[in-house]
């Protein structure tokens, strides 16, 4: 079946229907949902069933950007900066040296194996050097694992944080390839380059986000998440203008976003997180059609090998060197070890290849499609059972709040007061989301002139208002009066 206008809404929402509705029930039997969206758009492409005909890696190339952008960004919203501080320089070396240590270790064992050139073995490395945010963000959130000591944060970072070194990567040892007479010491400035102009651009873009977001007056809260969209690709698109790493770039802004006061915060925020979902099912439903699983058997044998070596070898020599010089036990290094999923990021940048014209660019294809199926099947499915294994799992008594429930779930409860403004307070005339409320403290109504008025982040306080407020505790008390008196 040949894709066309009249038929691609329809096999698309089929589709993506049957992919929400398995997906559904796959943790039953313990297989990762991601699997399942591959495995539907496997069956429905060439060499499936369904019989449609998808061959176009420049198409798959785009939908793949658009998808991390979305991804990458809600996993930046989520991410809590008081949870990762306490790790930042762990999760930094990891996604960083890490991701080196293990392009390069892979590399070399592709090498001897393989009658690939060096620089074609480098390059086939660093596509699969990066955990796949998308792949570690679900299957994490979707098992509702806790872990002890910051293991979740440190992975959730390394993961959100580490594609643009890959990316890097993929980019200089594909220039390599092309070009063979370039030495290494060329691709040096272009690293340097994607990643400094790549994380100034993300912080910078992030301060201008915050202020128009919260500075233009759009008068409908569903406009807010357009805009937060709108911020995003231009984020993207004006640091890969410059030189920078967009997907640095859209990270950082995001954690920078998510940790600021919004307005409508909790709409972006779920907003977010549902189109995240959904880039996720159509990156790996397009994934999935793209590949034809007739021309994967041939590489198994020696995809297996490379993969079984990612997984034993590459990624702890990497996990354990880059974290080296930190105070860590051993059954979390070898946690963080196991917790190296490969998914639709890899088989993304081995589009690169693809539409570069190298010689080897199907083979190195069909090997990176294999080695994140396989990543996915056997470590996805046993983290749980390896937490457990390593003593690294809460117990289920103990689990915190889900994280990515907070705008949802974590609202305090334990308390309410009645606060007057005094018209020489200095909230008067200042909206809600200039205020800095506590995160302890929540306004659920104002009462003005006998009225009651709901209260959003654009809210004007005004003189002899009575604000009613959730609160924690006393201490929370005090820090609302610090802020209003």
């Amino acid at each position: 079946m040949n894709l066309t206008t009249e038929n691609i809404l329809l096999v698309g929402s089929l589709l993506l229907f049957i992919s929400i509705i398995v997906g559904k029930t796959s943790y039953k039997f313990g297989v990762p949902t991601l699997i399942l969206f591959l495995a539907i758009g496997m069956l429905a492409g060439s060499d499936g069933i369904g019989g449609i005909r998808f061959d176009d890696p420049k198409l798959a190339q785009f939908i793949g950007i658009v998808s991390l952008n979305f991804i990458l960004f809600s996993g930046g919203l989520d991410t809590n900066f008081k949870a990762v501080k306490p790790i930042l320089r762990e999760g930094i070396m990891l996604s960083t040296l890490g991701v080196l240590l293990t392009a390069v270790s892979l590399g070399t064992f592709v090498w001897y194996v393989t009658d690939f050139t060096i620089y074609e073995s480098m390059l086939l490395g660093s596509i699969v050097s990066s955990t796949d945010a998308a792949a570690v963000f679900s299957i994490l959130r979707s098992k509702n694992l806790a872990l002890k000591n910051n293991l979740r944060p440190t992975l959730e970072l390394e993961s959100g944080s580490n594609d643009p070194m890959a990316y890097v990567l993929t980019l200089a040892f594909l220039t390599l390839v092309i070009n063979q007479d370039q030495g290494l010491a060329s691709i040096i400035p272009l690293f340097l380059q994607q990643m400094i102009f790549g994380g100034i651009a993300g912080f910078g873009f992030g301060k201008l986000s915050k202020l128009i977001i919260n500075r233009i007056q759009l008068g409908f809260e569903g406009l807010y998440p357009v805009l937060v969209i709108a911020l995003m690709f231009i984020t993207f698109s004006a640091t890969n203008f410059v030189g920078g790493n967009g997907f640095l770039a859209i990270y950082i802004c995001a954690v920078y976003l998510g940790n600021q006061d919004l307005i409508h915060k909790s709409t972006i925020l779920k907003m977010f997180d549902g189109i995240a979902w959904l880039m996720q099912i159509v990156l790996f439903l397009t994934l999935g059609l793209l590949v034809f699983p007739s021309q994967i058997i041939p590489y198994m044998g020696i995809g297996l090998l490379i993969s079984v070596f990612l997984i034993v070898v590459a990624r702890p020599v990497g996990v354990f060197l880059s974290l080296m010089f930190f105070k860590m036990k051993l059954r979390r290094r070898f946690y963080i070890s196991w917790v190296g999923l490969r998914g639709a990021v890899p088989i993304v940048f081995a589009t690169y290849p693809l539409l570069a014209g190298i010689d080897k660019a199907n083979i190195i294809f069909n090997i990176v499609f294999f080695i994140s199926v396989t990543s996915v099947l056997i470590q996805g499915t046993t983290l749980s059972i390896f937490a457990k294994w390593l003593n690294v799992a809460l117990p289920e008594k103990l689990m915190p709040v889900e994280q990515n429930d907070r705008y949802i779930l974590n609202l305090p409860k334990s308390a309410m007061e009645e606060i007057t403004i005094l018209p020489d307070s200095p909230a008067v005339d200042k909206r809600i989301v200039d205020l800095h409320f506590p995160s302890s403290a929540f306004i659920i109504m104002i009462k003005r002139d006998g009225k009651y008025v709901r209260p959003g982040g654009a809210t004007v306080i005004e003189a002899n208002d009575i604000l009613m407020i959730l609160l924690d505790n006393d201490d929370s008390l005090k820090e609302v009066q610090d802020v209003l008196f």
